[in-house]
């Protein structure tokens, strides 16, 4: 049984989980829930425990001064709610953390655990992939699912992605498998400047989160961050002339095979995308530390590094969810959707 101390009753709420590591292309949707945490002031409520799932030879903890005091802070993957305010409040449950060393299959049965008992309606995985796409153009996203109703119903498209696979893709048919409604959004990011960060893929994960939720995200200073980006590479590939030929050959590509979409459904989501943010009525209220959230312990430190879990199972003592009766095979069918590679050239179309 997992009791979720200090956590009130969530409306309507959808969980939007991002990884880095080889899901994470220029930090792209690792930054796009970073982003959702920082504005909306999410405070965490959880954490699994870092000693089951990470390798830390290659995730190493950090050690850092605290008013001359020493403390170690591990890498783990860590859960905060927070609350949208406007006519239609709903609640979105943050994971963000790190794609985990071993033990996928319990991983993602701890997360459903959460899912579970925080009532939520969806799951939303964010991921970015290593693509043939000039950094010019609009960054293009891909909405896939495992689900074939939820295909129909929300115009995603049904998975039929095969070859090796990362968390992100062993989370959505973990979701599939235990019946939780579970989509992928897929950022392309350009192959030759994959360095992160990326603020132009995450502000282009976060438009299409919009539009699948129909909420309004404040976006900050990322829109000029993004463009900054895109002038910086635009200076570095006016010093190389065989880099300045190569995007103009993938522009090319490009308007070519979007040349139908650029007057179709791209523009009405545009023009949805600007009335809904000039409705006063949908602005972000305050986060759950904000008179809607975890009181007083909640949002403390835990443990040596201040990660620990703020979830007891009160038969054990243990500060971490028991198992859960989900068991996802990560070999019985293929991953959810894109999957980033060592080849440039990007993996195959969903």
């Amino acid at each position: 049984m997992i009791e979720l101390e200090g956590v009130p009753e969530l409306i309507d709420p959808v969980m939007v989980a991002a990884f880095e590591g080889w899901n994470d292309a220029g930090d792209a949707a690792s930054g796009a829930v970073a982003h959702l945490d920082r504005e909306w002031k999410g405070e965490v409520f959880a954490a699994l425990d870092a000693e089951d799932y990470y390798d830390f030879q290659v995730n190493r903890p950090t050690v850092w001064l605290d008013n001359g005091v020493r403390k170690i802070t591990w890498p783990t993957t860590r859960l905060s709610v927070v609350r949208i305010g406007g006519a239609n409040p709903r609640d979105l449950v943050l994971v963000r953390g790190i794609e985990p060393s071993m033990r996928w299959r319990s991983f993602c049965n701890e997360l459903l655990g959460f899912a579970h008992e925080l009532g939520v309606e969806m799951v939303v995985i964010l991921g970015a992939l290593l693509g043939d796409t000039p950094h010019t153009r609009p960054v293009p996203v891909s909405g896939v699912t495992s689900d074939p109703d939820l295909a129909r119903t929300m115009h995603l498209e049904e998975t039929k992605y095969e070859g090796p696979t990362g968390i992100v893709g062993i989370l959505q048919e973990a979701c599939t498998h235990a019946g939780v409604p579970a989509v992928s959004l897929w950022a392309a990011v350009p192959h030759y400047v994959s360095q992160p960060p990326n603020p132009k893929a995450t502000l282009a994960l976060l438009n299409r989160l919009e539009d699948l939720l129909d909420l309004r995200i404040p976006l900050g200073e990322l829109p000029e961050d993004a463009r900054a980006w895109q002038l910086g590479v635009d200076q570095l590939a006016a010093e190389d002339s065989e880099v300045a030929e190569y995007v103009q050959t993938l522009e090319e590509a490009r308007d070519t095979a979007d040349l139908p979409e650029a007057s179709g459904d791209a523009i009405a989501r545009e023009f949805e995308r600007y009335l809904r943010r000039r409705d006063p009525g949908t602005e972000p209220g305050p986060g759950p530390g904000h008179g809607h959230g975890p009181g007083p312990g909640v949002g403390g430190a835990g443990g040596a590094g201040g990660d620990g879990s703020y979830l007891r199972d009160t038969s054990s003592g243990r500060t971490r969810p028991p198992r859960r009766a989900v068991d996802p095979d990560p070999e019985a069918g293929p991953g959810a959707g894109q999957e980033p590679g060592d080849d440039p050239a990007g993996p195959a179309e969903p």
